[in-house]
């Protein structure tokens, strides 16, 4: 998603978060693959690849058939002659019986991410989770605290100041998932950071929180004990506190000294945009 923004940015195609709601609520969930699901890429692989899949999207009215392709073909030519997939197959669903019915990204808002956050869920972790936040400023100390046991069943962990600015640089924050799912607390922990995930990432996670905390977003008014509610259903991230805390607490807060002040990456802290953006760095350049 981060990407798309970036690139549709570059070839100056307008597009935002709320277009992939606006697209999931559409494109249902088929592929029954790890990390949620049970079958392997390579399976796919070996029964076809996606083009079968991308020749029912195209069917189902789900692709623009007339969209140009590197072949020099159109999305509809160079889908004419693909085979569907073997029958008995059980990695790619039917439509009529989809994982999800509609999509696994979910754009969410509310007074924790004012300009949007994503989290990837499947289903299976559930629609809605609510507990106490612990606070991590950066990802490696995230990390010790879930390895140590310091995290524990209930906990929603929060990792910020891994933005785009603040990092600089959004780096994933795969491990301290991977290790969540290590230490079993899958269904019994969520994850909320201003970083992002990469395609390996499980679990109720919600990333890409913006403004992020070096921006002074609401994610870094966050105190350790706060209750957190993260509603897939009604698309809501929220720090359940009153409004006139969240206001004493912004007054109070005190942006933290830049982790670089020379060189590249002073440079691109100093340029780049929100990862609602795409965390583009020539946005705003004054040519």
């Amino acid at each position: 998603m981060l990407h798309l923004l970036a690139i549709a940015h570059a070839a100056k195609v307008k597009l935002s978060l709320d277009d992939f709601t606006r697209v999931g609520k559409h494109v249902p969930v088929l592929a029954d693959l790890k990390p949620s699901g049970k079958h392997l890429m390579s399976e796919l692989v070996a029964i076809g690849g996606i083009r079968p899949l991308m020749k029912t999207l195209l069917d189902k009215g789900l692709l623009h058939g007339d969209a140009l392709t590197v072949t020099g073909e159109t999305m509809a030519e160079t889908l004419r002659d693909v085979m569907p997939y073997p029958n008995g197959q059980t990695i790619i669903q039917p439509f009529d019986k989809p994982i999800k019915k509609d999509s696994h990204f979910v754009i969410m808002r509310g007074n924790l991410a004012s300009e949007g956050a994503v989290a990837k869920l499947t289903g299976k972790e559930g629609l809605q989770f609510s507990g106490n936040a612990i606070v991590f400023e950066s990802e490696e100390k995230a990390l010790t605290a879930i390895l140590n046991g310091t995290v524990r069943k209930g906990h929603v962990i929060v990792i910020r100041y891994e933005g785009p600015r603040g990092g600089p640089g959004m780096r994933e924050m795969l491990s301290p998932t991977s290790a969540i799912m290590g230490k079993g607390l899958g269904k019994d922990v969520a994850l909320i950071t201003d970083g992002r995930f990469s395609g390996g990432s499980h679990g109720f996670v919600v990333g890409h929180i913006t403004p992020e905390a070096y921006a002074g977003g609401a994610i870094g008014l966050v105190k350790n004990g706060d209750t957190i509610t993260i509603d897939a259903e009604k698309r809501e991230l929220t720090l359940d506190i009153p409004a006139k805390e969240m206001a004493a607490r912004r007054k109070a807060w005190k942006k933290p000294a830049p982790r670089y002040t020379r060189g590249v990456l002073a440079k691109y802290a100093a340029h780049v945009t929100s990862a609602s953006f795409g965390a583009v760095t020539d946005k705003d350049l004054k040519l």
